[in-house]
C-alpha cells in the first residue's frame, strides 16, 4: 500500500503532462484583449474607455530577427503601457504595408485600403461595447501615413476619438543619453535589434546576425553622410525614395539594396538589451504621462 500511492501520483503527473499542450508558454497579461474574458472587459470598462492599438507588420528583418518583429514588439510595448495605466490593448492585424520587402521569403504585405478598413471596422466594434478613445501605435515605419489616415478617419467618420501615439508622446519623451553614432543604421539594425533583445529576447538569433553589404543608387549614396548626420532635408528626401517596391523602378527595395535585408551597416554586435530597455522605458513613461494628461483633460466616459 505504501508503494501504491507514489505510483498513483506518478501516473497522475504523467497524465497531466501528457494532456497539456507541449508548446504552450503564454501567461495571462492584464488588459490584453486576446487573453481577456468578456467579464474582464466589462470590468475594465468601469475604469476606462481607452484603447491602444498597435499597427505592425510581418516582414523580413535580416537573418537574426523574426518576421514578426514589428507587430510583436508593438504589442509588447502596449502591454507594458497597460500595466502602468488602465487601457485596453487590442491588436487587430499582424501584417501591414511592406511591398519593398517582398524580395525576401516570409514577408506579407497588405494594401493601405485593407489595413484602414479592417481597423475602422474593429474600432466600430469596440465603440459598440463602450470604448471611446483610441491611441494608435505605429510599430512599423511603412505604416506611418496609414496610421495618420486611420486616426483621421476614426475622428471624421465614427463616434470615436483617436490620436497617434507618436504625436501624443513627443512632448513627454526625454532625450536619450546614447551618443550619436554616425553610421547608417535603419531597418533591422542595431537600434531595432536592441529593442528586440529586450522585448522578445527568445526570438533573436544573434549567432546569425550578419552585417549587410549595401548597394544604394549613387545619388542616395552621396547624400548618406548628411542623412546619418541628422540633416532633416536629406533625411526627408532619402526616405521618400528609399525602401520602395521593386515595381516602382527606383531600385530601392530591400532585396535590391541589401545582401541580408538589413538596411544599415552598423555592427550588429553593438546591439544590447540595455539599449533596448532604455528606449522602451522612455516610450512607456511618455505614454503614461500622456494618458494621465488626456484623462485630466477628458475624464473617462465623458459624454
Amino acid at each position: 500500500m505504501k508503494n501504491f500511492i507514489p505510483i498513483i501520483c506518478l501516473l497522475l503527473i504523467f497524465q497531466i503532462g501528457y494532456t497539456q499542450n507541449p508548446v504552450w508558454s503564454e501567461q495571462k497579461v492584464k488588459n490584453y484583449l486576446p487573453h481577456m474574458t468578456t467579464i474582464d472587459v466589462q470590468e475594465l470598462l468601469k475604469k476606462t474607455d481607452m484603447v491602444i492599438i498597435p499597427i505592425g507588420a510581418l516582414e523580413q528583418h535580416g537573418n537574426h530577427l523574426p518576421i514578426g518583429t514589428d507587430i510583436i514588439a508593438g504589442i509588447e510595448r502596449c502591454k507594458l503601457i497597460a500595466q502602468e495605466r488602465d487601457i485596453l490593448v487590442a491588436p487587430i492585424l499582424l501584417a501591414g504595408q511592406s511591398p519593398y520587402h517582398m524580395g525576401f521569403a516570409g514577408t506579407i504585405t497588405l494594401s493601405s485600403e485593407t489595413i484602414i478598413k479592417v481597423h475602422l471596422e474593429a474600432v466600430n466594434s469596440l465603440l459598440n461595447h463602450g470604448f471611446k478613445r483610441f491611441i494608435l501605435m505605429n510599430a512599423h515605419g511603412g505604416n506611418r501615413a496609414i496610421t495618420s489616415l486611420c486616426v483621421d478617419q476614426i475622428n471624421q467618420t465614427t463616434a470615436g476619438i483617436a490620436v497617434s501615439l507618436e504625436d501624443a508622446i513627443r512632448p513627454f519623451l526625454t532625450r536619450e543619453s546614447e551618443e550619436q553614432n554616425y553610421v547608417f543604421d535603419r531597418h533591422g539594425g542595431v537600434s531595432e535589434t536592441s529593442g528586440a533583445l529586450y522585448l522578445l529576447p527568445t526570438l533573436v538569433q544573434m549567432d546569425k546576425a550578419v552585417t549587410a553589404k549595401l548597394t544604394l543608387p549613387s545619388h542616395m549614396q552621396n547624400m548618406l553622410p548628411e542623412v546619418v548626420a541628422g540633416n532633416p532635408t536629406a533625411n526627408l528626401v532619402f526616405l521618400a525614395e528609399g525602401l520602395k517596391a521593386e515595381e516602382t523602378g527606383k531600385r530601392t527595395s530591400s532585396k535590391e539594396m541589401s545582401t541580408t535585408g538589413v538596411w544599415g551597416v552598423r555592427n550588429l554586435n553593438e546591439a544590447s538589451a540595455e539599449i533596448g530597455k532604455a528606449s522602451v522605458d522612455n516610450t512607456v513613461q511618455a505614454a503614461v504621462k500622456f494618458i494621465d494628461k488626456w484623462n485630466q483633460l477628458r475624464p473617462s466616459h465623458t459624454k
